[in-house]
């Protein structure tokens, strides 16, 4: 397959309209930042916590709405032993969303936190919090990598350009504009990047439709055509492990630094709550284009195309099924669209997982443990390094592994496993942990000058008993 010069000319077309957007951004972030009174550092990470309604919504979206998203849901409902039962990612999303903004948007807005780690730190300590951060960092870096992935599969296949290349080239310009401008220049460029992705994923939906070399999605649902019926099956057997993928996407997002970045940079409670609900609706009408994708794949005769036999499945290429769908079953200058899709949604979620790590580490372990003294000017350019150690390293994941859903699921793992349960104790129970550690300082305190309640006022840490 030759180079594909009008596809190259079109993605060069949309780095430039993004990579232009992002340094517009930041040059509002630099105006911002030198007008306001207080600390810089929430105008880099939060944007002077002045995010609109409509701009909240859009950058809310857009984060979730990455290549993990769009190749993992059209994977999903291709794979045979999967199916739509197994695809049901924007119904969780929008149930994370509405839990989000009845519970948790609200309460940490009202205390203005910086990250989510930050209600931890007050209440356990700088020391103990700070294992948490590490999980916390490891899901961005997953996210980050998933969605790299899903554009080096989608460019490769349509415009056969080297995978590394696609991959390295668009982590590049989502590290400069991140670094420059901070959650300005993400939000922005969100606004611009979610219109496309919306625009051009149902553009394609039509074509991919009417095609003549796939039987009606209708006919095949719950018919063994070419293969297993696309909406898949629920055995009794797999009902937990069902329950536990559903409860584990639907809460686990809500253990991402990323969500909660958006509500605290709402510019008031009630406008974080909002977003939530209107992100919640939106995200649940993007979700059909990639289900719609999948099912005319597995309802589509791979013979009868240019790809021929065997399928995409039977060749352990299931992970590609969307860039190869759009490029053996509609116009060339469709799939093009539709690499313009997938390639905005990637950046829109690149961008806000790189600045969702930097913020963690930035904030909670920069500041509040290395350097508690650091000025406004060295925790600049400790975001700008982290930016870019951040992106370097989840670019190097995306290359050990063809899945994206392998990664979008891990990343969901661990914060349903390891931050979520914690997030929601302490913002809203007494932990046990926290009872006993007052029962071992009361004994073993070296402090005996000051209780334990009395440390964590002072900021002091209540471990120095140990180190």
């Amino acid at each position: 397959m030759a180079l594909n010069i009008p596809g190259v000319v079109a993605m060069v077309l949309f780095y430039l309209l993004i990579l232009g957007t992002g340094l517009w951004a930041a040059r509002k972030s630099r105006k911002v930042e030198r007008k306001s009174h207080g600390d810089r550092t929430e105008v880099v990470l939060l944007g002077d916590r002045n995010i609109g309604f409509l701009v909240g919504i859009f950058t809310m979206t857009a984060t979730w709405v990455g290549g993990g998203f769009i190749l993992g849901l059209a994977e999903a409902v291709y794979t045979p032993k999967l199916g739509l039962m197994w695809a049901l990612m924007p119904i969780q999303y929008s149930l994370s969303f509405i839990i989000g903004g009845l519970f948790f948007a609200k309460p940490m807005r009202d205390k203005k936190y910086i990250t989510m780690m930050d209600p931890f730190q007050i209440k356990y300590g700088k020391i103990l919090s700070a294992v948490l951060v590490l999980p916390c960092l490891l899901g961005d870096l997953m996210w980050v990598s998933c969605t790299l992935l899903g554009l080096g599969a989608t460019v490769t296949v349509i415009l056969d350009v080297p995978y590394v290349y696609s991959v390295w080239i668009s982590a590049a310009i989502a590290i400069i504009y991140t670094l420059l401008g901070g959650l300005y220049s993400v939000a922005y460029t969100d606004v611009i990047q979610l219109s496309l992705t919306f625009l051009s994923l149902w553009l394609c939906v039509p074509f991919l439709l009417l095609n003549p070399l796939s039987t009606n999605i209708a006919q095949t649902a719950f018919n063994h055509t070419f293969q297993a019926p696309w909406v898949g099956t629920l055995e009794m057997d797999k009902m937990w492990n069902w329950i536990d993928d559903f409860l584990m996407l639907g809460l686990g997002s809500l253990g991402y630094q990323s969500f909660h970045q958006r509500t605290l940079s709402a510019s008031s409670p009630q406008t974080a709550q909002l977003t939530c609900y209107a992100s919640a609706i939106i995200i649940a009408i993007l979700g059909i284009p990639p289900i719609l994708v999948g099912a005319v794949a597995a309802s589509t005769d791979w013979n009868h195309t240019l790809y021929g036999s065997p399928s995409p499945y039977e060749r352990g290429e299931n992970t590609f099924i969307l860039p190869l769908a759009l490029q053996n079953l509609t116009p060339s200058y469709i799939s093009i669209i539709g690499i313009g899709a997938v390639a905005a949604a990637v950046m829109s979620s690149t961008d806000s997982s790189l600045l969702s790590a930097t913020s963690v580490f930035s904030s909670n372990i920069y500041k509040n443990i290395l350097r508690q003294q650091a000025s406004d000017y060295e925790m600049k350019w400790v975001i700008r390094v982290t930016v870019v150690v951040v992106g370097l390293l989840g670019t190097t994941i995306s290359f050990l592994t063809n899945s994206t859903l392998v990664l979008w699921l891990l990343g969901a793992d661990i914060n349903y496993s390891l931050i979520f349960p914690h997030l929601v104790s302490v913002l809203f129970f007494e932990m046990p942990s926290h009872r006993i550690l007052k029962v071992i300082l009361s004994l073993t305190r070296t402090d005996k000058e000051l209780p334990y309640s009395q440390c964590c006022k002072l900021n002091r840490n209540p471990w120095s008993f140990l180190l």
